[in-house]
């Protein structure tokens, strides 16, 4: 099922979306974009002809509240809290406020920007990948629960680098289009951030053996 909207959407735009459902926006949506989503894919652009999309704010606040699956995919700069209490869903946005990946306890967050402070604060599972071009990005992290990891393993490149392919084919981001196009350069500049339940998933700790 694929279902397309144009136009500003109101609170919780793709909320509770199932698997096998594809819902587009050409617009921007308010607050808790993809609220409790299990399946499925949302996809948010801004209309054609803008300049620079990536970087205008078109997600509200405490995006994917709740999510246990599913993907949202959004060209252009997310509010705070994005990813809060996200618990499977998988997103890539250009940017985001303050508190991302707050709560977080499963799936994956890309974000292609910058971000506000206190990122990761309560994580306790799933990965967030963050494009640190400036070099600042750590103090902007609340590291109690995460460590701050450069893209090292054969793990982490193959879970960031198709989703920044699917997010391409689903938005044509230039961005993501840069990324890819040099993708020995661009991957240097991601950070992970990664939880010690995640460690073992993304190639930082060894697989515990179990003996008879």
């Amino acid at each position: 099922l694929a279902l397309t909207f144009h136009g500003a959407a109101g609170q919780s735009f793709g909320a509770f979306v199932l698997q096998g459902m594809h819902v587009r926006l050409v617009g921007e949506a308010n607050d808790y974009v993809g609220k409790g989503i299990n399946g499925g894919r949302i996809t948010v652009v801004p209309p054609a002809g803008g300049n620079d999309p990536g970087a205008k704010v078109i997600l509200g606040n405490t995006c994917l509240y709740g999510a246990t699956g599913g993907e949202l995919y959004a060209l252009g700069r997310a509010g705070e809290r994005f990813g809060v209490r996200n618990s499977g869903a998988r997103a890539v946005v250009e940017g985001a406020g303050d508190h991302c990946c707050e709560y977080m306890t499963g799936g994956v967050v890309v974000v292609l920007g910058s971000t506000g402070r206190n990122v990761a604060a309560g994580m306790t599972g799933g990965v967030a990948f963050l494009l640190d071009e400036e070099g600042d990005l750590e103090r902007r992290i609340n590291r109690e629960t995460v460590a701050i990891e450069a893209l090292s393993t054969p793990e982490q490149e193959a879970l960031l680098k198709p989703l920044l392919e699917a997010y391409f084919e689903a938005t044509g981001s230039d961005r993501a289009a840069q990324v890819l196009t040099n993708w020995p350069r661009w991957k240097s500049r991601f950070k992970l951030l990664v939880p010690p339940s995640e460690k073992v998933a993304m190639g930082l700790a060894p697989r515990e053996v179990v003996t008879a």
